[in-house]
């Protein structure tokens, strides 16, 4: 196949992680990626839309300074997954839960100032969109076929739930977000079990 040339990682990669796999419930916001639906009633994203979304949201990030991004994560299918991103790229991760206010409240011995944040599943880290909606910080969110993407800025359509599939976004995050900002020649050091839970 010769459209497979141009993913980011080889499509059997994506496919044996899962990261097209939906859930049985989908929205209207996220019809617009979504390939099928199977015969056991979960839908299945369209993998060319990950692939491009992925790259867009690497790109963005890529703009900002790593002190300037924030990427929070309540499900803890991706706290190893953030934390290996966060060392790796110096950026800053929440894995767990995302203490309220940090962005809001000066006041706080823990706030930040950030221009950007990512987060893994835009419900259960509603708190930390409400916070950068409040102050002007634009959110990119991992949105599985059942999200909400409004308050949203870019979606990057996943199955945000899985071990598999939140390891190898992040993994494919931190290679080309690296490589973008000029710090990664050649094959990275670190490998896609690296950011995987077992």
């Amino acid at each position: 196949m010769a459209e497979n040339q141009s993913f980011l990682v080889a499509q059997d990669q994506y496919l044996k992680s899962g990261i097209h796999i939906g859930t049985k419930f989908r929205t209207k916001y996220m019809e617009r990626f979504i390939y099928k639906t199977r015969t056991d009633g979960l839908s299945v994203l369209n993998l060319q839309k990950i692939d491009e979304r992925i790259k867009i949201a690497s790109d963005f990030l890529s703009r900002y300074a790593p002190e300037d991004i924030l990427i929070v994560c309540r499900r803890e299918n991706g706290w190893k997954a953030v934390k290996a991103f966060s060392k790796l790229t110096g950026v800053k991760g929440f894995a767990g839960r995302y203490p309220p206010g940090i962005l809001t409240n000066p006041k706080l011995d823990n706030y930040l100032e950030v221009k950007i944040m990512l987060v893994v599943d835009s419900w259960p880290d509603r708190n930390a969109v409400k916070d950068a909606l409040s102050v002007g910080v634009p959110v990119i969110a991992l949105c599985d076929t059942n999200n909400q993407s409004n308050d949203l800025d870019v979606v990057v359509p996943c199955n945000n739930k899985g071990k598999k599939s939140l390891g190898l976004f992040f993994y494919i995050l931190t290679r080309e977000f690296l490589k973008n900002k000029g710090l990664l020649k050649g094959e990275p050091k670190f490998t896609v079990e690296d950011f995987t839970e077992e």
